[in-house]
């Protein structure tokens, strides 16, 4: 395993605001597969699902995740919330470092993106059903895909970096060093 650690889980879990937190915290470098993606491909992720279709964005997913597990070091990752869904992807996200599955409630997912527009799949009729519904399907994918499993509901940013520094000193940072 690498020295870096992979954020996963789903929209409005707190991947990039925890991500960013955690690499100023560890004086890593912080990494976003979405805009890694969006850069690589010259366009955004809306833009390529629009014009290229989800099959070719999910497959630049792997790829990049495979750029990504030769070249990365010392570097928090927050991933795509579909991206885990590949059984391959999953396999790559381990290889890349530490896991970790940031675990939202629906409710806590639909207070924090309610407001938000730019969210494609809650622009539905019944967003919080739909929210739910994901959840109930990618849940147990995320947890098989974490080393790590950290409920983000009632705390803070630094709460939540705070219980990861804590596990990742234990239980990987005297491996790797």
């Amino acid at each position: 395993m690498k020295n870096n650690i992979v954020l996963i889980g789903f929209m409005g879990s707190g991947k990039t605001t925890v991500g960013e937190a955690l690499a100023q915290e560890l004086s890593y470098g912080f990494l976003d597969t979405d805009q890694y993606i969006e850069k690589k491909e010259q366009m955004t992720i809306s833009q390529i699902f629009a014009e290229k279709g989800e099959t070719y964005f999910r497959g630049v997913e792997t790829s990049s995740l495979q750029e990504l597990v030769s070249d990365l070091e010392g570097t928090i990752i927050s991933s795509g919330g579909g991206l885990p869904l590949r059984p391959e992807n999953a396999k790559l996200l381990k290889q890349l470092g530490f896991t970790i599955y940031l675990k939202a409630s629906q409710e806590t997912v639909w207070e924090r993106l309610k407001e938000d527009t730019t969210r494609p799949l809650l622009q539905c009729e019944n967003p919080q059903k739909k929210i739910q519904d994901l959840l109930d399907y990618r849940d147990p994918i995320y947890e098989v895909g974490a080393h790590m499993v950290v409920s983000v509901d009632d705390k803070s940013v630094e709460e939540i970096a705070g219980e990861i520094l804590r596990n990742y000193e234990m239980m990987v940072k005297p491996q790797v060093d």
